[in-house]
C-alpha cells in the first residue's frame, strides 16, 4: 500500500529531493513550502498525488491547519518528514540574541509543533513514522556553526525523549543526520543559503579556514538522499538514528571516540565530585 508524507521545507535541497522520490514510486505527498509556487512543477507532474500547501513551520496556527487539511485531503497521514531548517553561521561572540532565537523557532519550535500536530492523527489509525532531519551537527560542532548545532543538539534530544514516549502507540521516530550535499544554496563560506552574523575581523582567519575545508568536501548526491530515506520509511524496525553521507561516521566515530577517553581520563574526579557513598566497594 502507498504511503502519505507529509514535508516540510519541499521547495528545494534534501526536502525537494525526498518528496520527488516518494512521488515517484506512487506515494502521495503533502509538500509544504513558504512559497507554493514553488511546487507547480511538481503538481503539474504527479497532478493529485501531491497536495501543495503554504507553511511557515514558525506559526503554530498554520501548522496545524496544515496537518488538518493534509490529513482531511489523503483520509491519512503515514510518514511526517520535518525537513524545514537554516544555518546560522558566525563565532558565538557574532551572534545576537534574536538571531539565535530565530534559528530555534525554525529548527527547534517548528518540528515541535507539526510533531504535536501530528500526533493524534497517527494515534487515531494506529500508528506512523515521524523523521527529524537533523544533522552532523547534531552529534558534534564545528567552529562558526554554534547556533546551528545548538538547534539541532536540542532537536536531537527533544527526538530521543519523542520516541520513547510515543513507542506504545506504534509510532516510530527516526533522527536522519545528513552531512554536506550538492543543494540548491550550498556554499563554500559555509552559509548554505543560511544567515551569516556580523563578523568580527578577529575571526577572520578561522572563516577562511573553514571556508577551505567545506570547497574540499566530496559533496553527496541529493538524490541518492531521497532514494535512502524511502529504506528508512519502509523499514518495519527503523532506527532512532541514522547518518547519511560519507563523512559522519568519520567524524563522529573519532569525536566519540575523544569524549569517552575524556570521562574516563577524569573518572576519578567524577567519583569526588559525587561525595560519600554507603555503596559497597566493588569486589
Amino acid at each position: 500500500m502507498s504511503k502519505v508524507w507529509f514535508v516540510t521545507g519541499s521547495s528545494r535541497g534534501l526536502g525537494r529531493n525526498f518528496v520527488e522520490a516518494a512521488l515517484s514510486r506512487g506515494d502521495k505527498v503533502a509538500a509544504t513550502a513558504r512559497n507554493p509556487h514553488r511546487l507547480d512543477e511538481l503538481v503539474a507532474t504527479y497532478r493529485d498525488a501531491v497536495l501543495p500547501l503554504p507553511l511557515d513551520v514558525t506559526d503554530k496556527a498554520a501548522v496545524f491547519e496544515s496537518m488538518k487539511r493534509a490529513k482531511e485531503h489523503f483520509g491519512r497521514v503515514d510518514v511526517i518528514v520535518n525537513n524545514a531548517a537554516y544555518g546560522l553561521f558566525g563565532a558565538v561572540e557574532e551572534l545576537t540574541e534574536q538571531q539565535l532565537r530565530d534559528q530555534l523557532e525554525t529548527n527547534l519550535i517548528g518540528p515541535l509543533w507539526v510533531v504535536q500536530a501530528a500526533l493524534p492523527h497517527l494515534r487515531e489509525q494506529g500508528g506512523g513514522h515521524i523523521i527529524q532531519i537533523s544533522s552532523v551537527a547534531g552529534l558534534t560542532v564545528f567552529p562558526l556553526g554554534g547556533g546551528y548545532a545548538a538547534s539541532k543538539w536540542a532537536l536531537e534530544g527533544l527526538s530521543e525523549a519523542l520516541a520513547q514516549e510515543v513507542a506504545p502507540f506504534g509510532i516510530k521516530v527516526t533522527v536522519i543526520e545528513p552531512s554536506s550535499y550538492a543543494t540548491e544554496g550550498y556554499a563554500t563560506d559555509g552559509a548554505a543559503g543560511g544567515v551569516t552574523a556580523d563578523p568580527n575581523p578577529l575571526y577572520d582567519g578561522l572563516r577562511a579556514g573553514f571556508a577551505e575545508f567545506a570547497a574540499s568536501l566530496d559533496l553527496g548526491d541529493p538524490a541518492a538522499a531521497g532514494r535512502a530515506i524511502l529504506k528508512i520509511a519502509d523499514a518495519d524496525n527503523p532506527p532512532l538514528r541514522v547518518l547519511f553521507g560519507i563523512h559522519g561516521n568519520q567524524i563522529v566515530s573519532q569525536v566519540y571516540a575523544d569524549r569517552l577517553k575524556t570521562w574516563a581520563d577524569w573518572q576519578d574526579l567524577s567519583a569526588e565530585a559525587h561525595g560519600p557513598t554507603s555503596a559497597a566497594p566493588a569486589v
